[in-house]
């Protein structure tokens, strides 16, 4: 990801729809390939559609879904970019504290 594109990268809604198990969960059906509607979700599920709505709607907020008409459905599928833009945030993050640790190391050794 180019500098700008990370400096503009908020991780927060990213996390915060993931740290949510249903969403989550959501995410990981979604994240074969297949487009589904909110009746398919629903079939096998023990959530009403207003609930799986609900969810779907912090997902496509944080862009982990995109979502498409098809008719009177509305389909909805995995965006996979914003987990790569979490992961390497998370590696820019650890990178920083390996640094850190890596100086306090050299600090307390020397």
């Amino acid at each position: 990801m180019p500098r700008a594109e990370a400096a503009r990268f908020d991780p927060a809604p990213v996390f915060a729809a993931l740290g949510d198990p249903t969403r989550l969960a959501l995410l990981t059906r979604l994240s074969d390939g297949q487009p589904r509607s909110i009746a398919g979700l629903a079939a096998d599920s023990h959530l009403t559609r207003q609930a799986l709505t609900k969810h779907l709607r912090v997902l496509e907020g944080a862009g982990l879904v995109g979502s498409e008409r098809s008719g009177r459905e509305t389909r909805f599928a995995y965006r996979p970019e914003p987990v790569q833009d979490a992961r390497a945030y998370l590696d820019r993050v650890s990178a920083q504290w390996d640094d850190a640790l890596g100086r306090l190391k050299s600090f307390v050794e020397g």
